[in-house]
């Protein structure tokens, strides 16, 4: 058993590192100057011949890639502000409309409700490039290709917030309820006061989800705002890079990730519980 549990430790430490090293590169590039890049990186861009090369440390740090993208490129601030207009409103309406929504699936029993989330789970498994097309032709219909609410109004009523919410509001007991409806509460103050407190893990569950997900989407920008490059998020900035700014493009990854990690950290303990009481861990 203790050369199992060894084993066991050694296959998972070396799948950490293996993850690790695109990260490790990837802040490593960041301190590097443009000289140092080329040198390493350039047979991959067809800029240098030779093999590919990459040093744990840089050779020559320097914080020339940070000082180029914060203060000589105007429009990586532009595309921050458009993720965060993008992001933080679906967010916000999934919170509004997928949460009272499994409420209402995981309390009421009405007619066609095993239909209708059955409908609900087949929507949650397709991608996106199945239902790419027909989205792009209800958006035009509505005028909406090429504006934020193109990517803000199909992603706040996405369906696997409500299917974190349902299963997660199934474990409340069903006795907390009856009580409290001996007391005599309605269905609002039972949802705002007992059903959102208990479920304020999954709900920050679904939030930590979301962001990390719309933060990092590049298929639904680059699909409904191609003609509108001032729209684009900071996903789309990273394409836009020569092959002469590379040091830059480590640089903006670094601080396109910094969010989503900061948000991953804090909300860890919340994320394990929403994910544990939804039985997605099965």
């Amino acid at each position: 058993m203790k050369l199992k549990s060894i084993m066991r430790t050694i296959v998972l430490l070396l799948l950490t590192l293996f993850i690790w090293i695109p990260v490790g590169m990837l802040i490593s590039g960041s301190f590097m100057g443009a000289d140092e890049v080329h040198q390493n990186v350039g047979p991959v861009l067809n800029q240098a011949k030779g093999m590919v090369s990459w040093s744990v440390f840089p050779e020559y740090p320097t914080l020339r890639p940070f000082v180029e993208l914060l203060l000589d490129s105007p429009n990586f601030f532009v595309m921050f502000w458009n993720s965060c207009i993008q992001v933080l409103p679906v967010l916000l309406g999934q919170v509004c409309i997928a949460v009272p929504a499994a409420w209402a699936f995981a309390r009421f029993n009405f007619r066609g409700k095993k239909i209708l989330f059955t409908l609900y789970i087949i929507l949650m498994m397709l991608p996106f490039q199945v239902t790419m097309v027909s989205s792009y032709l209800v958006l035009d219909k509505l005028n909406l290709v090429d504006t934020h609410l193109a990517l803000i109004l199909p992603n706040i009523f996405s369906t696997f917030p409500v299917f974190i919410m349902v299963k997660f509001f199934k474990t409340i007991p069903k006795s907390l309820i009856e009580a409290a409806k001996l007391d005599g509460t309605n269905e609002l103050y039972l949802f705002l006061k007992i059903g959102v407190p208990l479920a304020s893990s999954g709900i920050l569950s679904i939030i930590i989800l979301g962001f990390i997900e719309y933060w990092n989407a590049i298929e639904q920008p680059i699909t409904f705002l191609s003609r509108r490059k001032d729209l684009w998020p900071l996903t789309l900035y990273l394409p836009d890079i020569t092959g002469d700014r590379v040091a830059v493009a480590f640089a903006a990854s670094v601080i396109i990730m910094i969010p989503a990690l900061l948000l991953f950290l804090y909300g860890q303990k919340y994320l394990e519980q929403g994910i544990a009481a939804s039985g997605l861990k099965e």
